[in-house]
């Protein structure tokens, strides 16, 4: 990978309010449902909070994105009503279909004026460039990413935002990241990046595609 190395300053959000406690939840030892700052996810109800969190990576990457470039940052819950209702997200009971991306683009360009991209192909050259110009991109990945799981038993499913690249690698600011080891900032050599990456993502910018 040719180019000089490029992070942006891009502030972290966890999918979950106590990122320090994110070993607990995704191993299950504690529900989501006793997060102690749950009320600062904007839910009515622990139960709400206990549903979504565990599902509204895109949302964390969103409201990393907004705080990256100055916009008011929505408390999590309420992002997602909102995204429910623009169709980048579809729940029907206890199933939910999303983030499902061209909705979701749309929203975020008409909602805050982003240069939102959908890209069902993405090479890593690709987010290196788009890092380079000044974006941040939403990268599809298995969620084992987060220990560099040296056999992940699949790609994508989980979605992380890439805040930097250089030529050994890219980095993440993954919302179900390990605290001190996997959360901002993290990482991952081009080498691995592969057997996680489901190749598809969403390129974001400060302003639309026209002003760019």
């Amino acid at each position: 990978m040719k180019g000089s190395a490029l992070t942006h300053p891009v502030p972290y959000y966890s999918q979950w309010e106590s990122a320090d406690l994110v070993p607990e939840f995704i191993t299950s030892a504690r529900s989501a449902a006793d997060d102690p700052l749950w009320q600062k996810s904007g839910a009515d109800s622990r139960e709400e909070y206990a549903f979504w969190a565990p599902r509204i990576c895109g949302m964390a990457c969103l409201r990393m994105a907004l705080d990256h470039w100055g916009h008011p940052v929505p408390p999590s819950v309420p992002l997602l009503r909102e995204a429910l209702g623009a169709g980048a997200y579809v729940r029907s009971g206890d199933q939910v279909k999303g983030m499902i991306y061209a909705p979701f683009a749309d929203w975020a360009a008409r909602r805050w004026g982003l240069y939102a991209e959908v890209r069902p192909r993405l090479e890593p050259e690709e987010i290196h460039s788009e890092i380079s110009r000044g974006h941040l991109v939403v990268l599809s990945v298995h969620k084992s990413i987060r220990t560099l799981d040296p056999a992940p038993p699949a790609r994508g499913g989980h979605l992380v935002l890439a805040v930097g690249t250089g030529p050994d690698g890219i980095r993440l600011h993954n919302p179900s990241g390990l605290p001190g080891r996997s959360q901002q900032f993290a990482p991952v050599p081009w080498a691995d990046l592969g057997r996680f990456f489901a190749g598809r993502g969403v390129v974001l910018g400060q302003h639309a595609r026209g002003d760019q």
